[in-house]
């Protein structure tokens, strides 16, 4: 909880020591990174995007994050108790969803893939990449496999040609697909992509009514369409590409938040040090979330657990930025967007707060 507010103001006293005081704070702001800017209400004090992040957060902070999943890992982890600042927590996950509330200004931290920050840019909208996570032996534990309809007559990538293919611009999966073309030598123009949004069991359902030959499907997903439709036919196949990151992303001008800047840094010290948890507590993990908050069988939540493998949170992003910038060149090209720098998508100020967090936790 936050600590309890004073009502007595920073600037109380005479108003000819008000004013001085006022100078005065302004200057040390000025010389920390900060910047005041006027207002009906009296000066704002912004955070310059390469000032060093303040260690302290303000009591009154109170922080909206998107991301279901590790929510639960954090409240079962005891990390929310220590939280020095209020969490709003948003039923809001995925790109579209968290793109949508960060231009309603509804939302501080959004959990996504790689693709969203990118498309966000090139809607017009600045954000900045504040954790990223990936997995061990991702080409082994992958999140998404292709799944494949009934009769498609499709075993391999090399299958894919003249094939009608779910396709989800703006979102992982739609990246997915692209790259798999790529990796096959093959472009847009050979293949049918048919736009659908990866949202629930849409593309499941897509591939079981033959809608589509191919769809990228992930999680549960997985494990359900085989055992619902192998024995019409269906099957999946390996992509053979690494699709593991994961990323919280907030929009550069929440950064410039001195309050919520600091508590970034602090709830991606919680997110990292969650991880830890779930790692070490598979069975309580299982049983707590996907069992009693998702309603799946402990036989889901086991196999959801095999198959994410281990957690890794690199303490330099330097080869990330590089993955990074090479889906974004592909992407480009394909879609005829301008090519960004991937480097200009993240807030290296924070790049090793969560491999830190993350590391002291494994001790």
């Amino acid at each position: 909880m936050s600590p309890p507010h004073s009502s007595a103001t920073p600037f109380s006293g005479p108003p000819v020591l008000r004013r001085r005081t006022l100078l005065a704070a302004t200057l040390g702001v000025a010389a920390a990174g900060l910047t005041g800017c006027a207002g009906d209400d009296g000066p704002t004090v912004r955070l310059a995007l390469d000032a060093p992040l303040p260690a302290q957060v303000p009591g009154g902070t109170v922080l909206r994050v998107g991301d279901k999943e590790l929510q639960k890992a954090i409240e079962f982890s005891g990390e929310a108790a220590k939280l020095s600042f209020d969490v709003s927590w948003a039923n809001i996950s995925g790109g579209p969803e968290t793109l949508e509330a960060f231009r309603a200004d509804a939302l501080d931290i959004g959990s996504v893939a790689d693709i969203p920050p990118i498309h966000a840019a090139w809607t017009g909208l600045a954000t900045k990449i504040v954790a990223a996570k990936f997995r061990q032996d991702p080409v082994n534990h992958p999140i998404y496999q292709l799944g494949i309809a009934p009769g498609a007559g499709v075993s391999t990538v090399a299958d894919l040609r003249g094939k009608r293919i779910a396709y989800s611009p703006g979102q992982a999966q739609g990246a997915l697909v692209l790259r798999v073309l790529h990796q096959a030598g093959l472009t847009r123009g050979d293949v049918k992509l048919v736009e659908l949004a990866s949202t629930g069991d849409v593309y499941p359902t897509a591939l079981a009514s033959r809608q589509v030959d191919v769809a990228p499907i992930g999680g549960i997903n997985i494990k359900r369409y085989l055992a619902k439709y192998a024995r019409d036919g269906a099957t999946t196949i390996s992509h053979g590409l690494r699709d593991d990151p994961g990323h919280l992303y907030v929009r550069a001008e929440t950064l410039q938040d001195p309050a919520k800047a600091a508590a970034i840094r602090e709830y991606v010290q919680a997110w990292a040090r969650a991880w830890v948890w779930i790692e070490r507590h598979p069975d309580e993990w299982i049983d707590r979330y996907y069992v009693k908050d998702q309603g799946l069988s402990r036989a889901d939540g086991q196999w959801l657990v095999d198959n994410a493998g281990v957690p890794d949170i690199p303490p330099s992003w330097s080869d990330v930025i590089a993955r990074h910038q090479q889906t974004i060149d592909l992407l480009a090209k394909e879609t005829g967007n301008k090519s960004l720098n991937a480097a200009d998508l993240y807030d290296r100020r924070y790049e090793s707060v969560g491999a830190t967090a993350f590391e002291e936790g494994l001790k």
